[in-house]
């Protein structure tokens, strides 16, 4: 069967997909426009993605010979899970390898805000330290307050029990279902989204997106979060909206926000929100760790191997 890999991955995954008997098709170009990317799928059996490469229906339409994807990630917003379903396409993906590294990121970004970490270090770098005040640039602490988690799955687990180990926070969260294991270890307790706004002190995204919660972090939703709150996301950049974001960081409506997914994603250098001293944004390195990524690219090869063999994905979306 052909492969279509177009970005090559850790050496990890690259030696275990030449040491199979797959025909391998890896494109020559540095960047694909979407009609060549197209193109080199029509060519393929099976698709190994990395990036964020549209999976919708017309993709399925245009590519009648592709049995199996591979996505390098754990997301799987971009994919039509329907459409895959439809023209029986597997899907799998990476779970689980980038869950301690994507919540370190959300940990990390989080201190950065409340400590204003980001500002404070520019005014070393453009000579505006100055003297000692003691009432300038003062970020908060943390302990004792009370963590709220969209989406407690695995990333939001890491994070939570972070929180709750370094700074004794309370945990509250917002699921489709219940966490019994978090509510067991951790003290977890669910709540309702209106009250998971109202309570959190940190507000922290670990949901996966879909396309009807665009923008749900908004200008509603920050008007009912506390003054001190911090907005955090690692997840999906549709999730907020910006502007509205902007306006409640800068009218006092919450403390900051710290961000590694963006909306649009990547942000625009001109995004007023790079100004502010309570905003840290970090350009989607969640699973940039040699760890995660060794692991996504063993997770991803193993899905393509598998399917190549007659077996089920075992890490499968559909």
């Amino acid at each position: 069967m052909k492969v279509f890999l177009n970005i090559r991955i850790p050496e990890v995954g690259m030696q275990l997909l030449k040491q199979s008997d797959i025909e391998l098709i890896f494109p020559k170009e540095e960047t694909l426009t979407h009609e060549k990317w197209l193109s080199y799928c029509q060519q393929c059996d099976i698709i190994l993605n990395v990036g964020h490469n549209a999976f919708d229906k017309t993709f399925f339409e245009a590519c009648p010979n592709v049995k199996a994807i591979s996505l390098f990630s754990v997301g799987f917003d971009h994919v039509d899970v329907i459409s895959a379903n439809q023209h029986g396409v597997k899907v799998g993906n990476t779970p689980d390898v980038l869950s301690r590294a994507t919540s370190d990121t959300a940990f990390l970004l989080m201190q950065s805000v409340a400590r204003r970490a980001m500002f404070n270090f520019e005014t070393v770098k453009n000579g505006s330290w100055g003297s000692f005040n003691p009432i300038n640039n003062l970020g908060q602490e943390l302990y004792g307050k009370t963590l709220g988690i969209f989406g407690l799955g695995r990333i939001g687990y890491e994070m939570a029990k972070k929180c709750r180990y370094a700074f004794d926070m309370n945990i509250i969260y917002h699921n489709r279902k219940g966490n019994p294991i978090a509510e067991k270890e951790l003290g977890a307790q669910y709540v309702s989204f209106e009250e998971l706004i109202e309570m959190s002190d940190v507000l922290s995204v670990h949901a996966n997106y879909t396309s009807d919660q665009q923008n749900m972090f908004n200008k509603e939703v920050f008007e009912r979060m506390k003054p001190n709150a911090i907005f955090i996301n690692t997840a999906r950049g549709g999730f907020q909206d910006e502007t509205d974001l902007y306006e409640a960081i800068t009218k006092g409506k919450i403390w900051g926000a710290g961000l590694d997914v963006t909306n649009p994603e990547p942000m625009k250098k001109s995004s007023p929100l790079l100004n502010l001293p309570t905003v840290c944004v970090l350009p989607h390195i969640g699973s940039a760790t040699i760890d995660a990524r060794n692991g996504m690219a063993k997770r991803a090869v193993e899905n393509v191997l598998a399917f190549v063999k007659g077996l089920e994905m075992p890490y499968p979306i559909n």
